[in-house]
């Protein structure tokens, strides 16, 4: 939406014009209680004191199905796999559907899907539009095109891989669902990152004891 384009512009924050407040707001001197006064000079906990947690056993992610796949799924998502890998995304240039020109510059390219890109300077002049209710795909593209085309004063060059409104399929909900052998390949994945990070952080660990000539087993 070109709304969220404006938006995305620079925004100033006015300066507070309630300079008067913090001149008048009387010094505040902070009193500690008794109670804090107690606990900073009480010796803390005994170790003798210390008992050990009952009934506590180490659990696995592994065991936990539901779990295990909640992780591989966000793991996917924030890695950018999506449910079908040979999608492509709707701002690829495989999906121009063309572009507004102005004196042979390129100010806004707008996709098979409907959306659309521009320059600052582009958004800033059109501002705030509302696109036509029901339309979507090529055809919401070439509204588009031939709006900003007419308020940026240029000319709307069609791109050779633009299609048609009948040749266009929406993409599925967001929500993708992945299969049992993506899931699986990204707990998988997921762990060997974690793996990996630890080996890093021992690495670096020892490598610093070294330095310092020091030694440690953390092996334990």
């Amino acid at each position: 939406m070109i709304s969220g384009l404006s938006s995305a512009l620079p925004y100033l924050r006015p300066a507070s014009t309630s300079g008067s407040n913090a001149t008048s707001t009387p010094k505040l001197h902070p009193e500690m209680s008794a109670a804090t006064d107690a606990a900073t000079s009480s010796p803390g906990i005994s170790v003798s004191q210390l008992k050990p947690l009952q009934g506590a056993k180490q659990i696995s992610v592994a065991d936990h199905p539901d779990l295990r796949d909640l992780m591989a799924t966000n793991w996917l998502r924030t890695h950018g796999a999506s449910a079908s890998q040979t999608a492509l995304s709707d701002d690829a240039p495989e999906n121009t559907y063309a572009q507004v020109k102005v004196d042979g510059k390129v100010l806004a390219t707008l996709y098979n899907g409907g959306s659309s890109t521009m320059t600052n300077a582009a958004a800033a002049k059109i501002g705030k539009l509302e696109d036509p209710p029901g339309l979507s795909g090529p055809d919401l593209a070439q509204w588009r095109a031939d709006t900003y085309a007419k308020l940026l004063g240029g000319t709307v060059e069609k791109a050779s891989t633009a299609i048609t409104q009948s040749q266009w399929a929406p993409r599925e909900s967001s929500s993708a669902t992945y299969s049992r052998e993506q899931l699986d390949a990204a707990f998988q994945a997921m762990l060997a990152e974690g793996q990996k990070a630890a080996a890093q952080l021992q690495s670096s660990y020892l490598a610093s004891r070294a330095q310092s000539g020091t030694s440690a087993d953390i092996s334990a």
